[in-house]
């Protein structure tokens, strides 16, 4: 049967506002971007459909190629951010209000990529076995005095491939190889799990310090399973003996599909304004990226540090090589 759209139905099709709607694939927590999108919806009557993927997201995007539904991609570090642009798979975009809301340290060159949030790479110590001052430095992390006492997670990993990548920056590739390999002779158990379930091995005694983003703290003091977890560390802010505390950030682009760009360019503004910024800083306990707004109490209470002055951008083209160093020590082996 041959289907027949009369006229009146096709005034009334022509005649009837197409949906507003973002649609975004992630890379992030669900929990950490559910209160951003519920305020934009609230706020614009734009409905957002998020997609969470772990891994495989430029992949993705690469296989759909023109028909992707996908509007937005949020996801964490430089060098995830940096591979979808060298993909292809985003686009320029032109915005006084990004301009004026992120500095441009957070900002891609050719306004790819718009960083919305930054945590720092810290160590979490044990409150019982490691004394204040023990620890200062990312160097330090290969003193033999920790053999046996540190954990983390996969080397591999984005968040400890872009501290590879600052080490190689800073020191260069030898030194940064020594070091890798120094920090794998400490290690008190093979490399696994994400960042809490290294402050949860803590707790049971596993190890005595590890690596951590910062606003992880937050998120296990929340947590009733996990709050005595977080307890039992304290934060430290080591920095590198020719720099500050590593940084990275959360980061925003556009995709270059993108079947909705106004509404996905209303969402991107969003997420520079001083509403998301303060639900950031609250609520996920990240360090916003727009000037004027305040980290929570709970982040401040933490101490303040310097931030490593390396361009991110650096880090980003230092990512190949991070990840051979990583490779030829065997770290996760």
């Amino acid at each position: 049967m041959t289907l027949r759209i009369t006229t009146a139905v096709a005034a009334l099709v022509a005649a009837t506002p197409a949906l507003a709607e973002v649609n975004i694939y992630s890379q992030r927590q669900p929990e950490l971007i559910a209160p951003i999108t519920d305020a934009f919806t609230e706020a614009t009557g734009i409905e957002t459909n998020v997609v969470h993927l772990d891994e495989g997201l430029t992949e993705r995007l690469t296989a759909e190629g023109s028909r992707s539904p996908a509007d937005i991609i949020m996801t964490v570090d430089i060098s995830r951010l940096s591979q979808a642009v060298e993909a292809g798979v985003t686009q320029a975009v032109e915005s006084d209000v990004l301009a004026e809301n992120i500095p441009a340290e957070f900002r891609d060159p050719g306004n790819q990529w718009f960083g919305v949030t930054t945590r720092a790479r810290i160590v979490y110590a044990s409150k019982e076995r490691v004394e204040d001052g023990a620890v200062t430095t990312y160097e330090d992390l290969a003193d033999p005095k920790w053999e046996g006492r540190i954990c983390t997670r996969s080397g591999t990993h984005p968040y400890n491939l872009a501290l590879v990548s600052a080490m190689i920056h800073h020191n260069g590739y030898d030194a940064a190889k020594e070091w890798a390999e120094g920090v794998k002779a400490n290690l008190a158990r093979k490399p696994q799990g994400n960042d809490r379930a290294q402050v949860k091995a803590i707790w049971a005694g596993e190890c005595d310090i590890s690596l951590g983003n910062t606003y992880y703290m937050g998120k296990m003091l929340e947590d009733p399973e996990q709050t005595e977890w977080a307890n039992s560390v304290n934060i430290v802010f080591p920095e590198f003996e020719e720099g500050g505390s590593h940084m990275n950030v959360s980061g925003v682009a556009m995709t270059a599909a993108a079947p909705n760009r106004e509404d996905a360019l209303a969402f991107m503004e969003f997420l520079a304004s001083p509403e998301a910024q303060e639900i950031y800083a609250e609520v996920n306990y990240e360090f916003p990226v727009k000037p004027d707004v305040e980290r929570s109490e709970l982040v401040q209470s933490w101490g303040d540090f310097t931030p490593d002055s390396v361009n991110l951008m650096d880090l980003a083209n230092l990512r190949a090589d991070a990840l051979r160093l990583m490779e030829e020590v065997n770290f996760d082996g």
